[in-house]
């Protein structure tokens, strides 16, 4: 009897959580081995208790205008816990006040009347921004940008500073005139050919069916509750502490792994590959089987961030509006942004319901290349954010409990032109059958993008599987 094809999976993170369940729905038949290097599954969707309330401590919602995320948590038998936010009424903390936010694509304005109406943008500022409208067209054909400057070339260096940055702070801790706009707003930059103005091709990429659809959804408990239902219908054998080494290529195509620690290596045999790890772990990997690929990889960089998390007496919490704000760079403030979870999520204001009730909020810190910034001990990190948030909502009291999770280099930044370098680094491993990548350093940082890029990786994979078992 020929024994099944045997594929590993390196990262026990949402991707490769997400590969090995694809995997098995589409090929029952294979053995599948997932390998976590941490003690945890999970990895950025990660659980803890604050105040008594049990929450997320990372990502905390999935993008509901993709269907991936939402549909992989019904398929792991969490279709009863999917909800969508009570609120997802945003502000922004500038000029010393909190703003409803204006209507925007990633920070593009998309309506310059509700945006003057806001305040966020002074009038000399809604002057410049106005000449999107008659500024001739801006083509991308056959190049990228940054979408800082795009934004500031059709609107002028306020919408950049006050509404750009602060958005782009929120999803990748970075910076807005270095990331791509090809790869962060790849729908409004694919209708620039349509539309002279930025702010209309902005307007159009959110209009239609999809602007009733609610644009997050999270779970019921947490969204880091998804791994371990992925975990459960993925029919693999998952291995924390696990932690792989080396990866060599053999002679007959299939794979070496040197798994374990440095006392004691571990030879684990492969007949294909899918590696699932952040970008610069991944390098190291496929450093002698791809290097042209290891090399692009180890040239992406990230950025670290900490979420605050803190848990106070409901009867002293001050009355706030919305589920929470941002905050612009230029205001000099040291939190990025706050959630009000207990605003933001039915159920975790229902957890902390009770004799004694809690309200749960966080806030986030950390931008890329201000790591300095994240160089203090917890308890400066929590006094930080108490003290930016007297401030912003007039908070006055002591949290209850606290906790803080660092996410040192968390997210990928994707620089002017990321979509030429993952697009070289799919190219030479496609030259190496039984070989995949996917995660977060790819094709999104969202939860929705991680599962596409591993459903991805294992449609590929499976072209070249059974013909080399």
């Amino acid at each position: 009897m020929v024994a099944p094809p045997h594929v590993v999976v390196i990262g026990g993170g949402i991707a490769g959580l997400a590969a090995a369940a694809r995997l098995h729905e589409e090929r029952s038949d294979v053995r599948i081995t997932v390998l976590e290097g941490s003690p945890e599954i999970g990895g950025k969707l990660k659980l803890a208790e604050v105040g008594g309330v049990t929450l997320d401590v990372g990502a905390e919602a999935m993008l509901n205008r993709r269907p991936e995320a939402v549909s992989l948590a019904r398929t792991s038998g969490l279709a009863d816990a999917v909800v969508h936010p009570a609120t997802i009424t945003a502000h922004l903390w500038t000029r010393d006040e909190l703003v409803a936010m204006p209507r925007t694509m990633m920070g593009i304005p998309t309506d310059l009347r509700a945006l003057a109406d806001s305040g966020v943008i002074s009038k000399p500022g809604m002057a410049r921004a106005a000449m999107d409208a008659v500024l001739p067209g801006t083509s991308l054909e056959g190049r990228d940008t940054s979408i800082g400057g795009l934004v500031e070339e059709r609107f002028g260096k306020e919408v950049v500073d006050r509404l750009v940055e602060p958005l782009l702070g929120g999803v990748y801790a970075g910076h807005a005139r270095e990331i791509s706009a090809r790869a962060a707003v790849p729908q409004v930059v694919a209708l620039l050919d349509r539309d002279r103005s930025l702010g209309k091709a902005a307007a159009r990429a959110t209009s239609g069916p999809v602007s009733d659809v609610p644009v997050f959804a999270g779970i019921v408990g947490g969204v880091g509750r998804l791994p371990g239902a992925v975990a459960k219908v993925s029919g693999a054998t998952i291995t924390t502490d696990a932690p792989v080494r080396d990866l060599a290529r053999r002679p007959d195509g299939g794979w070496n792994l040197v798994v374990g620690s440095a006392d004691d290596p571990q030879l684990l045999q492969a007949d294909a590959v899918i590696v699932a790890t952040p970008a610069r772990t991944t390098a190291r990997l496929l450093s002698d089987v791809a290097p042209g690929a290891a090399l692009e990889l180890a040239r992406i960089e990230y950025a670290s961030v900490a979420l605050v998390t803190m848990a106070f007496a409901a009867r002293d919490f001050p009355s706030v509006d919305g589920s929470g704000f941002l905050v612009p760079p230029v205001e000099k403030r040291a939190i990025k942004a706050a959630t009000f979870s207990f605003a933001k999520w039915d159920w975790v204001r229902e957890a902390g319901a009770g004799e004694h009730g809690v309200v749960v909020m966080r806030c986030s810190l950390g931008r890329h290349r201000e790591e300095h910034q994240l160089q203090a001990s917890d308890e400066e990190l929590v006094e930080i954010a108490l003290t930016d948030l007297a401030d912003a909502i007039g908070l006055s009291v002591r949290p209850i409990d606290t906790h803080v999770q660092r996410w040192g280099g968390g997210l990928p930044q994707y620089a002017v032109g990321h979509l030429d370098r993952v697009a070289s680094i799919r190219q030479e491993i496609s030259r190496l059958p039984g070989l995949e990548v996917c995660g977060a350093a790819y094709d999104g940082l969202g939860i929705p993008a991680c599962i596409a890029s591993a459903h991805l990786a294992v449609a590929s994979l499976l072209a070249d599987l059974p013909a080399r078992v």
